[in-house]
């Protein structure tokens, strides 16, 4: 069923405020979302720099700006820094479930106070049940929905998408009163183990942007390797550095 590159069609928004950089205007290139993917497709797609959101898979293109990077983990060459093995020490006690949805009410909930709390001046602020649900759906049933529980209480979910490469850090979104845990680099490190314990090589990441806080976690992985140039490359120290 996989399609070749050159026959798929793609659109492009209408220039509109971009949500990482204030002084930017973004445009975002789409997959034709009647287009049927698969598993395969969706990882050539990916290794070209798209990404997903709900059905769609889409990548920047915007005129004047070219922040938004494609980012990814070699997970076989990875090495956790000293507040990473911290992170993962703290966490140790926590039990992990995979289950097929995240439907249910106690997902839910755990997203609406998490988007409240840390994410209010954001584009999915106020938290809506349905864009919930389109946004983190089961796409080509590749999505994987793990839940992280301290003592029976569910304190973060990570959605994860398996590709042939690799797996693609979709979302995670944890209790805001569980700032002592570092949730969310913890499911970046549980994601990284993972992916290396079925014998996966990265860990996608989505967009790396230098100068944008809400990415700048991401820097902390290294090494980290970037879609440059049409190429993926290994990212120096020199790189990575924010010039903010």
């Amino acid at each position: 069923m996989t399609s070749s590159l050159r026959d798929l069609k793609v659109y492009t928004t209408y220039p509109h405020r971009c949500s990482y950089l204030e002084e930017e205007e973004a445009t975002t290139l789409f997959i034709d979302p009647r287009q049927p993917i698969d598993q395969a497709l969706y990882t050539r797609l990916s290794l070209l720099g798209f990404r997903r959101s709900g059905a769609h898979v889409y990548r920047p293109h915007c005129r004047q700006c070219s922040a938004c990077v494609p980012a990814r983990i070699p997970v076989n060459t990875f090495q956790p820094n000293r507040t990473q093995r911290r992170t993962w020490r703290r966490n140790t006690d926590l039990t992990v479930a995979r289950t097929d949805s995240i439907a249910d009410d106690d997902a839910y909930r755990l997203y609406h106070r998490y988007i409240v709390q840390r994410h209010a001046d954001g584009d999915m602020y106020p938290p809506d049940r349905d864009q919930y649900q389109s946004f983190l759906s089961n796409a080509w049933d590749c999505t994987r929905y793990y839940r992280f529980h301290s003592d029976g209480r569910l304190v973060a979910i990570a959605v994860v998408d398996v590709m042939l490469d690799g797996l693609s850090a979709i979302y995670t979104f944890f209790d805001p009163d569980e700032q002592a845990r570092s949730l969310g680099r913890y499911a970046i490190l549980w994601q990284i183990e993972t992916a290396r314990s079925v014998g996966l090589p990265y860990l996608y990441l989505g967009y790396w942007i230098r100068n944008c806080g809400k990415m700048a976690y991401k820097s902390d992985y290294r090494p980290l390797e970037l879609l440059l140039e049409n190429r993926w490359q290994r990212a120096d120290d020199d790189v990575l550095a924010s010039d903010a």
